[in-house]
């Protein structure tokens, strides 16, 4: 698969007008975060899942996706990673 083309340049920083300062600070908050404790070990949890169910790194388009009663289902990547942070309130993004 390839690279992400985007990565540490996404088009939201221009959408909501997001200054060069900004932006940075924005990268290294985020980079804070993902190394916490608990996300670290959310990511563990999803890739332990990913291999389990033979998804994990061959290319199939799949990911395991939590579900409201708390179980994990395969989903497709789109459809998973894409319902994430696009709520009722979108409009507010443009």
């Amino acid at each position: 698969m390839a690279r992400n083309r985007m990565a540490g340049n996404h088009p939201s920083y221009d959408k909501k007008k997001m200054t060069p300062d900004q932006i940075e600070n924005k990268k290294k908050y985020d980079s804070e975060y993902q190394m916490s404790p608990e996300r670290v070990k959310y990511r563990v949890k999803l890739n332990r899942k990913n291999k389990e169910a033979g998804t994990y790194g061959n290319g199939d388009g799949l990911d395991m996706s939590h579900t409201k009663k708390g179980t994990m289902v395969k989903e497709s990547q789109k459809t998973n990673r894409g319902r994430n942070g696009h709520g009722k309130n979108r409009s507010r993004l443009k």
